[in-house]
């Protein structure tokens, strides 16, 4: 028995239909993800051989890749530390915009003589009752108590003088905030 035309046609644009839903990157080639050749030590390079150049992968022509490679992630050594432009360099000892947390507890507070931060650090210290801590700029800073712990975020760049009394004696410490 012969199908009706209108079934045919719909069996047609159902079967279109499927096709049109498969990937369409199926027959196209894909380039690879870009790598970057490991560079030489400078000891093995030889001054008298030509340099060299990485392999570009071809496309076919009349064909675009359907978005452009990403480049590779940056790669981190745990000995090496990113460095910064030289106008926003910080100093060797200046942690950063870092939370440095001082557990009294287990802090000896006469060998804590000074911090460096850069603007936004902020200086949490724990086991310590409301108001004890106090600081000598509070233009410089915000501060805030909850539960035993204070939080000082240094907002300004200067010098602030951070008091922390312990066992009946006051410790002094000097931080700046770069």
């Amino acid at each position: 028995m012969a199908e009706p035309p209108r079934r045919r046609a719909a069996l047609a644009l159902a079967a279109l239909a499927v096709l049109a839903g498969a990937p369409a990157c199926a027959d196209r080639p894909v380039s690879p993800l870009p790598v970057r050749p490991p560079a030489p030590a400078a000891s093995t390079v030889d001054a008298a051989a030509p340099p060299t150049t990485a392999a570009v992968p071809e496309t076919p022509t009349g064909t675009r890749p359907s978005r452009s490679p990403a480049p590779p992630p940056p790669t981190r050594s745990r000995t090496a530390r990113p460095t910064a432009p030289a106008s926003t360099a910080l100093p060797s000892a200046c942690l950063g915009a870092v939370r440095y947390d001082l557990v009294l507890a287990e802090t000896e507070l006469a060998l804590l003589k000074s911090l460096c931060f850069a603007t936004g650090g902020m200086l949490r210290i724990r086991g310590i009752g409301p108001g004890q801590v106090t600081v000598d700029r509070p233009d410089l800073v915000s501060r805030s108590y909850e539960a035993g712990v204070v939080d000082i975020r240094f907002v300004r760049a200067g010098t602030v003088v951070v008091t922390i009394p312990q066992d009946g004696r006051t410790y002094p410490i000097t931080v700046v905030v770069v």
